[in-house]
């Protein structure tokens, strides 16, 4: 771990086991952190954020990130290696999303920052026959909390860690339990880096009492979260008594409506196949295909010849777009929301554990047709490879049954009319949707979700401002 510029061990010595979800052997060990080694982490980043330069200065702190991504490329053969041994998560995937883009994404904060207002005049004001003129700062926020979850752990950690020291706040990271290596690796690269002692630390632990402090801690100022809604709804509730500022990117439950004028056999394959990536870990996949009634049986057999090829199985095959999930208890969850579509839906293929792998937490890619959005699979995030076909009337159908969601994070809208598209787009309530395959996702862009999919935005302009605060200054002309 990192913890006040040191690279260290938990204080207790205890360190705990990381498995390979596709073979469930030992990969290896990482420290179990405790209460104290929190405390101190918190400690560090209190002085540094409170003594230091790092806030006060935004060149020193665009240098560092630059001096961390070249860090970060030099060591990503072996953090790519890791990530897919601890996370499962194909090599091929590694490549394209987990572990290369968010190394070079981290190259858009100090370009942002070169740019950036931090400060500006508004017009002078007159007030009791003086005039003043009015300045805008922008701050940094303080001590951040970043927690991130498993399913991508690295790019998750990064995003965390950009914005933020971008903004000037000091940070600690804790990584997630399952994928802990992906943050000992970072803290590695950190440490060989100028940042200065106490400005990044980086904690793992596997007890969740001990990252509860994160969010309770006087000394925390803003806590920013990625994973469940239901962990989401518990930070608000640890934050509130020192009203901590909370960023939230929580669960989806995306659709991709497809309409009546859409060419099915180039629309379904991709629409479909997504929901599988990465077995289906991924809070913005689009689970739940909308098709017009009509269309429910073509589009059924469609989904089936996909889900019939669908590349699974080793990680380390580049071939494979679909590795093991994360873990038993994963596994377990997966296999009883199956069961659940079972009983509410017609199962179109898949539905239980992949049998020919004789170890590993592998799934079959697994589709209901014909599913009420009243039931548990078409509600409830599963973070498994299942998807929901759901039938509509029309248009206004289709927007009333994408919206009819306690989510809102991402979805998708497929037309032969690209005005057609747009429209129907503009109307569903999430924070991201793409249309005909149009793709949203860059360094620059916001991200983030609507209603029960978190507050607050990642990456872009809107990114770096979340860890900011705003300070208006009153001047005598």
């Amino acid at each position: 771990m990192l913890i006040d510029g040191d690279l260290v061990a938990a204080a207790s010595g205890r360190e705990y086991d990381n498995i390979n979800p596709a073979t469930e052997e030992v990969l290896g060990q990482a420290p179990d952190a405790g209460a104290d080694d929190v405390e101190r982490a918190i400690a560090a980043a209190r002085r540094a954020f409170d003594e230091g330069r790092w806030a006060g200065d935004p060149e020193f702190r665009a240098r560092s990130l630059t001096q961390l991504q070249e860090k970060l490329r030099e060591k990503a053969d072996v953090i790519r290696e890791a990530h897919t041994a601890e996370v499962g998560m194909p090599v091929g995937l590694a490549h394209a999303v987990g572990v290369d883009p968010p190394i070079e994404w981290l190259g858009y904060w100090p370009e942002l920052m070169k740019s950036y207002e931090w400060e500006y005049e508004r017009p002078p004001v007159e007030f009791m026959g003086a005039l003043s003129k009015r300045v805008v700062r922008r701050e940094p926020g303080g001590v951040v909390a970043g927690i991130t979850p498993w399913n991508y752990p690295f790019q998750l950690n990064l995003a965390k860690l950009g914005a933020a020291l971008a903004a000037g706040c000091t940070v600690v990271l804790k990584g997630a339990p399952d994928t802990p290596w992906s943050a000992t690796l970072l803290a590695q690269a950190v440490a060989e880096t100028d940042i200065p002692a106490g400005v990044v630390n980086i904690i793992t632990t596997q007890d969740n009492s001990v990252a509860e402090i994160l969010t309770t801690h006087r000394e925390v100022d803003h806590v920013t979260f990625t994973g469940s809604t239901q962990t989401g709804r518990l930070i608000m509730r640890n934050g509130a008594e020192t009203i901590k500022k909370v960023s939230l990117e929580l669960g989806g439950k995306s659709a991709a409506i497809v309409l009546d004028d859409a060419d099915l056999a180039s629309v379904i394959p991709a629409a479909a196949g997504i929901a599988c990536m990465h077995s289906g870990q991924g809070c913005a996949l689009m689970t739940r295909l909308l098709v017009p009634r009509s269309l429910m049986g073509a589009a059924s057999e469609i989904v089936k010849a996909v889900y019939s090829q669908f590349p699974y199985g080793d990680p380390n095959d580049p071939a494979n777009m679909m590795g093991p999930l994360i873990n038993q208890r994963q596994l377990d969850r997966v296999l009883g929301y199956m069961a659940k579509g079972k009983a509410e839906a017609d199962l179109l293929i898949g539905g239980g554990r992949a049998e020919q792998f004789d170890k590993g937490y592998y799934v079959q890619p697994t589709a209901f047709a014909d599913v009420s959005n009243d039931s548990t699979i078409a509600r409830e995030e599963i973070f498994g490879p299942v998807l929901s076909l759901i039938g509509y009337d029309d248009d206004d159908d289709a927007v009333r049954i994408a919206n009819a969601s306690p989510y809102g994070l991402s979805g998708s809208v497929f037309s032969a009319d690209l005005e057609r598209g747009i429209a129907v787009a503009k109307r569903i309530r999430t924070g991201s949707i793409g249309v005909n395959g149009g793709n949203f996702t860059a360094p620059d862009t916001p991200y983030g979700g609507y209603k029960q999919s978190g507050i607050g935005r990642e990456y872009g302009v809107e990114g770096l401002e979340d860890f900011l605060e705003t300070k208006a200054m009153g001047l005598p002309v």
